[in-house]
């Protein structure tokens, strides 16, 4: 696995450099933000509630104007090509998709009419859609038993997994991961992390995903970005991050002396030692 990504990290897919994002004109919420997402690894965006993840993931996909927002400075290119300007559907026909946080299912579809969505803009035939809808199976067999259950009536679970089934359709070179584990209990997180990882090992694909629950997303990620305040605090290889005393300590809850508690963990915030 490591000498895969190592081969892998030759190749850059998407590169964000120095990104500014501003809200309503007025408020500033990355400031600066780069990171780099290579062909066939799994990039983690890691950070509280309010870190800047989903803006960022907004911004790459150019999703932000619906939300009265945009990009003020720096570049987001793709292949080397500068996306920016490019509407969303564009950008999905280049082979990026965005799996939105909060599953957004078509409540009132089935199962398998909610994934056949996903393949809407293909036009390589019935035959080779089927063909995925089966590999899509292979990795979320449980979607195969709810197949014809009205979506909007399946378990929280079970729509993650109908969301990232439904991106998969669309054969994606890069898929954007927003929270995959919001509401999720833990067996059914580390479920789906399991599945990203078998995705990405078994159809190539890359994934660029933001989580708050850095301990699992440290495990099955290559590489991290850890945001505070819309800024890009730390990165490193997932292995080191997991190592790192000062993560160790805020975000795993962890320290040399033992686990901390939640009092203890919160005063970290007013360290700040990596923004020194």
């Amino acid at each position: 696995m490591l000498d895969a990504m190592t081969d892998a990290q030759k190749e850059t897919l998407l590169e964000v450099n120095n990104i500014e994002v501003i809200y309503n004109h007025v408020i500033l919420v990355l400031k600066g933000v780069s990171l780099s997402v290579p062909k066939g690894g799994i990039t983690a965006l890691l950070g509280g509630n309010g870190a800047g993840k989903t803006t960022t993931l907004k911004a790459i996909s150019n999703l932000l104007a619906s939300e009265r927002g945009e990009v003020t400075k720096g570049s987001i290119t793709y292949r080397g090509d500068r996306v920016t300007d490019l509407d969303p559907a564009a950008l999905v026909k280049r082979g990026v998709i965005q799996v939105m946080e909060g599953r957004h299912c078509f409540e009132h579809l089935t199962v398998e009419e909610n994934l056949l969505t996903g393949a809407y803009t293909r036009r390589d035939g019935a035959a080779a859609i089927r063909q995925d809808l089966e590999m899509v199976y292979s990795y979320f067999p449980r979607l195969m038993e709810r197949r014809k259950s009205q979506a909007g009536y399946t378990s929280g679970g079970e729509q993650q997994m109908v969301a990232m089934g439904r991106a998969l359709m669309s054969r994606p070179e890069t898929i954007l991961l927003d929270e995959p584990s919001m509401g999720l209990a833990p067996q059914l997180v580390e479920q789906i992390f399991q599945i990203v990882k078998a995705v990405n090992e078994g159809e190539g694909v890359t994934f660029l995903l933001a989580e708050q629950n850095t301990n699992v997303a440290l495990r099955y990620a290559h590489y991290g970005y850890i945001l505070e305040s819309g800024r890009v605090v730390m990165d490193g290889p997932a292995d080191a991050l997991r190592e790192n005393p000062d993560v160790k300590e805020f975000y795993l809850g962890m320290s040399d002396e033992g686990r901390k508690s939640f009092r203890d963990v919160r005063s970290y915030r007013r360290r700040k030692r990596w923004l020194a």
